[in-house]
């Protein structure tokens, strides 16, 4: 594609990096075919093709309007379209640099200002978001039937082994996970500790992927400096992995050594942290994979032998993670179910579900039809944003796969 960005634009970090990714595309369309804003709404512009152009032509110096900032919100940032596409557009983070740019320049109704200061306000903070969760737990029999699905019930967290191993692992505690679901990160504890691995929890918190993405980049950078603060002591006592078990967050962090590459004081600290990141199934995967290393289940799972695997956005095109989960949750007695287009979005997306809520029950009704197809006994899933998604309209339970295969092996 040729581009001739503006001057002011292209002397910039981000111009030159937006320059380069749009030249790549060939504009062929093969992305439309798996973006799942497009297929609902029938839009060039609702998908990847017609928002690269609209990016484009705003940083050629067209004044992006209203419109062109709805179709740019209306992308989940699913990725979909960069494992379809023949030509390795880097569509993501051409995103991020078209919202980050346009956000300075269009404002934004009241509406949607409080509405994402609201976001960020509550969500990444930990204290904030148990209160709020606590009072919507208290008030759920008095909710409308939609927003009461939407409160998950209380589940509480399973036994943390405490650390006995020479070999340690970190885990990201993180903001929403640890409150609305607190058994995923102890169940990889336990899972972890049979493999004679120490799984050490720390005092952290938002990855920083929500402000990342609602085009807050400073505040962002702090919560990622933040991390690396409270991770470096054991990273420096010889932790052997950082290990994320939402891929939501693990898309994000993987991404530290990027985002902070300009950063003088944290660019090397950051780079150290994307090496030693590991998604939680990776871990269990490559340990597996050792001559004499077994993880059999104590026994057949009861009353819960049927499972359909959700295979979050973040883990099969962020992460580029596929096909680790399915045959570790065979191997502990599970029948995993048939799941059509398994490829596209359940319209979780972060904050998407909030900011475009009827996109987003439209995504997750067609995903939980495809769930549910095969009539599963529950669904399995690998992201606490899909997980509260799906479970507010399933009429099946819907879990973490790592708290299944701490079950079965218990």
């Amino acid at each position: 594609m040729q581009t001739r960005l503006s001057a002011v634009f292209l002397d910039t970090p981000d111009g030159q990096e937006a320059d380069r990714i749009l030249r790549k595309c060939v504009h062929c369309g093969f992305c439309t075919a798996t973006c799942p804003t497009y297929q609902l709404l029938g839009d060039e512009l609702d998908g990847p093709r017609g928002r690269i152009y609209l990016i484009k032509e705003m940083l050629q110096g067209a004044e992006p309007s209203r419109s062109t900032q709805l179709h740019l919100d209306r992308c989940l940032t699913c990725r979909a379209c960069e494992t379809t596409c023949p030509s390795g557009v880097r569509y993501g983070r051409l995103l991020d640099i078209g919202r980050h740019h346009i956000e300075r320049v269009v404002p934004r109704t009241l509406r949607e200002r409080l509405l994402r200061r609201a976001l960020l306000a509550i969500v990444p903070h930990r204290k904030r978001f148990a209160a709020l969760l606590a009072f919507g737990r208290m008030m759920r029999p008095l909710m409308p039937a939609r927003l009461r699905a939407a409160v998950p019930a209380p589940r509480p967290a399973g036994a943390w082994p405490a650390p006995r191993h020479v070999r340690r692992m970190l885990v990201l505690t993180g903001c929403v996970q640890p409150v609305a679901a607190a058994d995923i990160n102890a169940a990889a504890a336990r899972v972890l500790d049979r493999l004679g691995i120490s799984l050490v929890a720390m005092r952290d918190g938002c990855c920083g992927a929500l402000a990342h993405h609602l085009s807050q980049d400073g505040r962002a950078r702090e919560q990622m400096r933040r991390n690396i603060d409270a991770w470096w002591p054991e990273i420096e006592r010889g932790a052997e992995a950082l290990v994320v078990t939402a891929s939501g967050c693990g898309a994000m962090v993987r991404d530290y050594g990027e985002l902070l590459r300009d950063d003088p004081a944290y660019a090397g600290k950051a780079a150290r942290v994307s090496e030693l990141f590991r998604d939680v199934s990776q871990v269990i995967a490559q340990e597996l994979a050792q001559p004499r290393v077994t993880l059999e289940p104590k026994s057949r799972p009861e009353g819960a032998r049927r499972v359909a695997f959700h295979s979050p956005c973040t883990l099969q095109h962020g992460l580029k993670l596929r096909g680790l989960i399915e045959p570790l949750l065979q191997r502990s007695g599970y029948t995993l179910t048939s799941v059509a287009d398994g490829h596209l979005c359940c319209g979780s997306a972060g904050t998407y579900s909030v900011l475009q809520p009827a996109i987003s029950r439209r995504l997750k009704a067609d995903k939980l039809a495809a769930l549910q197809a095969d009539a599963p006994d529950l669904i399995a899933t690998a992201n606490i944003g899909c997980l509260m998604h799906l479970a507010s309209g399933s009429d099946r339970p819907v879990r973490h796969w790592i708290e299944l295969l701490a079950q079965a092996i218990a």
